[in-house]
Formats: C-alpha cells, sequence, structure tokens
C-alpha cells in the first residue's frame, strides 16, 4: 500500500519547496505565479509562503491552505518534481 503522507518539508526558494513522504520518495514542489489565485493568492506573500509546514499527512499553511498529497506524490514518483501552473 501507497502512504501517500508528507513527513517532512523545507522551503527552498520562494514558491518552491522540498518534500518527503513516509515511503521515503521525495523531490520538490514549484508552484508558478500563475497558480497564485484563489486560495493560493496568500502564497505570492513570501513571508506566508516561509509559514509552510506539514499537518496530518499534508503540506500546509495558515488558513487553510494546503496541496493534495496524493497528487504531489504521483508527480515526484514519476518525474521528482511537482510543478503548479
Amino acid at each position: 500500500m501507497i502512504h501517500y503522507d508528507v513527513v517532512e518539508s523545507k522551503v527552498i526558494n520562494y514558491l518552491e519547496f522540498a518534500v518527503k513522504f513516509a515511503d521515503g520518495t521525495s523531490g520538490r514542489v514549484k508552484i508558478l505565479p500563475t497558480h497564485l489565485h484563489g486560495v493560493f493568492a496568500a502564497l505570492s506573500d513570501p513571508k506566508f509562503f516561509e509559514q509552510i509546514r506539514v499537518s496530518d499527512g499534508f503540506v500546509s499553511w495558515p488558513g487553510g491552505v494546503d496541496l493534495a498529497p496524493d497528487a504531489m506524490y504521483s508527480e515526484i514518483n514519476q518525474k521528482g518534481e511537482w510543478v503548479l501552473s
């Protein structure tokens, strides 16, 4: 069984971070500025972006902003990174 739970996240650069999953899979996530709308608009503030954390297996930020770990895992497992555009 695949465990999509994220166990670690670390900011690399603004809008880019590294993740590690419960099964040891790891990679990078890049969020392009074109993705910064709706609930993700808050990430346009670099100080807010730096508040990244892992909560219940999700990469998240204050205010309920989070990313789906299953989609992230699939892309990272195939390509080593997930780019949100």
